[in-house]
């Protein structure tokens, strides 16, 4: 019998921003993510996994994309990218954003596990490190971080 391992991210912001996103990986597969977050602007936004579970200072004190590679920034379905790099989120024209995001860089297991990380969700649209910014390679020039939640295990 497969087993599974669970995780969940609770975003709140300061303005009516909400969500909640869960995290599961069935034996050593890809993760999928799921969820619905509430209080957006219209259009796309970053979303990716920072570095740190620390939200001491807001969603600055994450750090960067969680990168244990090193490598530049890119899309999901990219060889060169974070392993944070979950692409963008798209909200409808009431806010609402619904995920749905199967990728196999991340982890809720092992040594890079992003349990204990952040989920950051950017104002603006990620380029993909495709934009030609001074950001684009680094952050995808997505802009400031409007909401942002630790990553933890999940009831199963």
């Amino acid at each position: 019998m497969a087993s599974s391992v669970k995780a969940i991210a609770v975003l709140k912001s300061d303005s009516n921003l909400n969500g909640i996103i869960t995290f599961e990986q069935m034996d050593d597969k890809c993760v999928h993510v799921t969820g619905k977050i509430t209080g957006l602007t219209p259009g796309s936004h970053g979303f990716h996994v920072h570095e740190f579970g620390d939200n001491t200072n807001g969603c600055t004190s994450a750090g960067a994309h969680f990168n244990p590679h090193s490598k530049t920034h890119g899309a999901p379905e990219d060889d060169e990218r974070h392993v944070g790099d979950l692409g963008n989120i798209v909200a409808d024209e009431s806010g609402t954003a619904l995920i749905d995001i199967k990728d196999s860089k991340i982890s809720l297991t092992g040594l890079n596990t992003i349990i204990g990380r952040s989920l950051v969700v950017h104002a603006d649209p990620d380029d993909l490190g495709r934009g030609g910014h001074e950001l684009s390679k680094s952050t995808g020039n997505a802009g400031g971080r409007i909401a942002c939640a630790v990553i933890g295990f999940a009831k199963v």
